[in-house]
């Protein structure tokens, strides 16, 4: 009973100590001294409760005298004109100080005195010393000579030396002499997957080690395109008898088949999960994960899809079709069946679509015989950059990731100087750096290894040529930074 009246007592403001045996007129008095203390127990009870909040005291006109935290103090409770009077006066004390001229004498003496009593200042900026420093000119003759070891090394178009011929040749039996078709693919696995007649083949390249995939049962059934996905574990492969299969590449099976087309299925492209297929007027996109998988079927070329390529940033497809025309698809938009662009401008079938690596906007189409020309379109725009005539069927292109060029293979052409060969060309300016010749027939198509210093062009001369064109890697380039590494002591 004692110990709670104690407890009662402190919280209440009352500091008696009472006793069960205390005078009972005592006690009546006592009781009416707390009745007066606690004549607004609300207010006593929020006082409690919000004893360190730095807002308990705005909820009520009543000021009190409490410290507020031990470490963060009461901005409520602050007197911040006297603070900052005392901080900006240096000769006379407030009047409102509690404290006396001595005790601030020793002070300021402790603040401003060293222990030998010498003149002493806390937290002063003092700067480094004066023979680490160096002056402004001194850095920037540093800076500038960074910047001129950065233009220096800078080459936009580097001379390489140029392959005269190609660098490895493999035999391609039963290759079929097809412009319509895309039976070749280099995936990022550093695999090349070529059909030849009803076979598909795996070649590595790295222990240059060949795998028969399969044979097509039926005679009048082969596969017409090749595309690897981007992980590089399935491998899509499109029929003359327009059935698509996808294939385990790792376990060497059969996974699953997809329908829907009624021709053959020309061109394939994949866009992570989904994958884009063209056959005769019809482009489809399957995603694979699903079992109904078809998420959109599109009709809009006139004639049938022999080109199929998503951009590298995968919200944008290029189709080319045997109706001269190019189409610009959103992948988010494709079920409307609304293209972005529509263009024009060739005048033969376009099968060769090459999106460039160094500037997504730009992509890159080649016209068939009649035609013979690259073209290359501002996508967001929907304008036509350039336009160069090459005088020969275009059957593939090719960027390269390391210097700013193209490769264009040919196929049928009025003149002997220009039909089945390879042209490399510089970009922006097409201007034509060289020239290969070694195919006896068109080259039907193109591909490069995943590091993008090889080549390979399979010809109608049943040929699969490698060609190191795109070699050797360009020199490492420091990066100039404004601030050079120079003019800091760390590094």
């Amino acid at each position: 009973m004692e110990f709670w009246r104690q407890f009662h007592e402190q919280q209440t403001g009352s500091f008696f100590l009472l006793s069960s045996s205390s005078d009972p007129n005592l006690i009546d008095h006592t009781q009416k001294m707390e009745l007066e203390v606690n004549s607004d127990p609300l207010r006593d009870w929020k006082l409690q409760s919000n004893w360190y909040s730095p807002t308990r005291l705005h909820c009520s006109p009543v000021e009190y005298d409490f410290p507020g935290d031990r470490f963060i103090p009461n901005r409520s409770l602050m007197d911040l004109d006297q603070a900052y009077t005392l901080l900006t006066n240096r000769t006379n004390c407030s009047t409102r100080c509690n404290f006396s001229a001595g005790y601030r004498r020793i002070m300021e003496e402790n603040l401003t005195l060293d222990r030998e009593g010498r003149p002493f200042r806390m937290l002063v900026f003092r700067g480094s010393p004066k023979s680490s420093r160096k002056s402004i000119r001194y850095i920037d003759e540093l800076r500038n000579s960074d910047e001129e070891l950065f233009n220096h090394n800078i080459s936009p178009n580097q001379q390489r030396k140029f392959p005269k011929k190609e660098s490895r040749i493999l035999d391609a039996p039963y290759l079929k002499d097809d412009f319509y078709m895309n039976v070749m693919d280099w995936g990022k696995n550093n695999i090349l997957a070529v059909a030849l007649g009803r076979d598909l083949y795996l070649w590595n390249a790295v222990n240059e080690g060949i795998h028969h995939l399969f044979k097509s049962n039926s005679v009048n059934d082969h596969p017409s395109s090749v595309s690897w996905s981007q992980d590089c574990k399935t491998l899509a492969v499109g029929h003359s008898r327009s059935q698509i299969q996808l294939w385990d590449t790792h376990a060497y099976k059969l996974i699953r088949r997809l329908e829907g087309h009624q021709t053959m299925v020309g061109a394939t492209s994949w866009n992570g999960h989904i994958l884009t297929s063209g056959s005769s007027k019809a482009i489809m996109n399957h995603d694979v994960r699903v079992r109904n998988s078809l998420v959109s079927h599109v009709k809009a070329h006139r004639s049938r899809v022999c080109g199929l390529k998503w951009s590298m940033t995968g919200n944008l497809l290029a189709s080319g079709g045997d109706d001269n025309i190019v189409y610009i698809w959103e992948a988010s938009r494709m079920n409307s069946a609304r293209f972005v662009h529509r263009f024009t401008n060739h005048e033969a079938a376009v099968k060769a679509l090459a999106w460039c690596p160094y500037n997504f906007q730009v992509l890159a189409s080649g016209g068939g015989t009649d035609d013979g020309c690259i073209k290359l379109w501002n996508t967001q725009q929907g304008t036509c950059i350039t336009s160069v005539n090459t005088e020969a069927q275009i059957c593939g292109l090719e960027w390269n990731k390391h210097y700013k060029e193209i490769v264009s293979g040919h196929g049928f052409s009025t003149s002997n100087e220009r039909k089945n060969t390879l042209s490399l060309w510089r970009y922006p300016s097409m201007v034509k750096a060289g020239e290969l010749t070694s195919h006896s027939s068109r080259v039907l198509q193109l591909a490069q290894n995943p590091d993008g210093l090889t080549l390979v062009s399979a010809g109608a001369d049943e040929t699969l040529r490698f060609w190191e064109i795109f070699g050797p890697l360009p020199p490492v380039k420091r990066r100039y930074s404004i601030l050079s590494s120079k003019a800091f002591p760390i590094r």
